[in-house]
């Protein structure tokens, strides 16, 4: 009977004590409120040597996913090859010779992960964008500073004129700024840096000194003789061979870098008649001269606009190469063309024809006509066929200004 009434008398206590604890939880726990109940996440207690342990609650975890991996490495190593171009370029300008050292196939595909076709078009979004007045100055100053710009070449050298990045990367230069060389047959199109010139050697042609790409992954499957102005070439077992139209001439090329410091409009190299234009949409990597040490094959991987035609030699070409921030590449003629688009996959490319039943000559170019543009720095790359005395006039890595001669026969 004791037994009995104490074990009562426990079990009201415990009722009471349970009683008394909701109610201080009620009052004082703030995930509880009248009308509502707010659930705390979970979280995980561990004892060790007596004393409890405390994890943060679970939904609170940040969960990695593989784009935001995918942005920290490819960020980060881009941010280091950054920083050893920069190292490079210092050994340059000291005169010491720097050996080639190729990028292995996973240092590219990691490269390519960063999503710089995506970043591309923020940028040029961004570069749309109309500044206040009172910041223009401030802006266009500091790149002016961080890249050498000569404003005093440019035909309105104002900086409240230009109304956004935009208009400011694509500015005009004055007529005299640029008078173009009539004694040599090629002039270059544009502001920029040799990176390489010569003759193309078994379909190979030298992006810099050393690190080549292919000719045809470049320039894509021949085009059809119906669509140029010369002759069937005679039969070839290579690429090279296809392309070289007249007995006795060999296939050229140069290749010329604009900094984004240059003046980024490109202008016609020589008088031709552009036929055939190829687009293929690709990578948006960087085409400094470091990049281009580093990476073979960089120019086929990038995204260009390759214009094909003839001028009085035979076979001639200029490909505008994209790089990073320069997805948008125009040519003045060819209001069809659209680069840096979703709509285009890598790997694939679109052709378009200027020759029509209403159009047998194409798009003539005169010397020096203006033929298209970058919205920041890239890279002109020309090949072209012509007899076995033509001469360029250029040192590898010299500066040079669009108009100079490039090479004659």
């Amino acid at each position: 009977m004791a037994a009995a009434v104490a074990r009562g008398g426990a079990a009201a206590l415990l009722r009471s004590s349970l009683l008394t604890s909701c109610n201080l939880l009620t009052h004082e726990n703030p995930c509880v409120r009248t009308g509502a109940l707010w659930k705390q996440p979970p979280s995980r207690t561990f004892f060790s040597d007596r004393k409890k342990l405390h994890t943060a609650p679970v939904g609170h975890v940040f969960r990695l996913r593989p784009f935001h991996v995918l942005v920290a490495t490819g960020g980060g190593y881009a941010g280091y090859r950054k920083y050893e171009d920069y190292k490079l370029e210092q050994l340059e300008k000291r005169g010491i010779e720097v050996p080639v050292k190729l990028a292995s196939e996973w240092e590219v595909a990691l490269y390519k992960s960063v999503p710089t076709r995506l970043l591309s078009r923020a940028w040029g979004r961004l570069n749309q964008v109309e500044l206040p007045t009172w910041l223009r100055k401030p802006v266009y100053s500091l790149y002016i500073w961080t890249f050498g710009v000569n404003m005093k070449e440019a035909a309105v050298e104002d900086l409240h004129h230009y109304r956004n990045l935009s208009e400011f990367f694509r500015r005009k230069l004055k007529p005299q700024a640029r008078p173009v060389c009539c004694l040599h047959s090629v002039i270059s199109p544009s502001d920029g840096k040799i990176l390489n010139f010569g003759q193309v050697k078994n379909c190979e042609v030298e992006q810099v000194k050393g690190v080549t790409y292919s000719l045809e992954s470049f320039l894509g499957p021949r085009i059809s003789t119906e669509e140029l102005h010369f002759s069937q070439a005679p039969p070839g077992n290579s690429f090279q061979q296809q392309l070289v139209t007249k007995e006795g001439n060999e296939l050229y090329h140069c290749v010329i870098y604009l900094a984004p410091g240059d003046y980024h409009c490109f202008h016609s190299p020589t008088d031709w008649r552009v036929s055939h234009r190829r687009h293929f949409p690709g990578s948006l990597m960087s085409v400094n001269p470091g990049v281009a040490r580093w990476i073979k094959e960089l120019f086929c991987h990038n995204e260009r606009v390759v214009l094909t035609g003839d001028w009085k030699h035979g076979f001639f070409s200029l490909t505008a190469v994209g790089a990073t921030n320069v997805g948008s590449i125009r040519i003045y003629f060819d209001q069809d063309l659209h680069t840096n688009s979703p709509r285009y996959s890598k790997g694939s490319y679109n052709d378009f024809s200027f020759i029509s039943n209403n159009n047998k000559e194409g798009i003539p170019m005169r010397k020096g006509e203006h033929l298209g543009e970058f919205n920041l720095g890239s890279t002109i790359v020309l090949i072209f066929e012509a007899p076995k005395d033509f001469k360029f006039h250029l040192k590898a890595g010299q500066k040079i200004r669009f108009g100079e001669a490039l090479g004659s026969l």
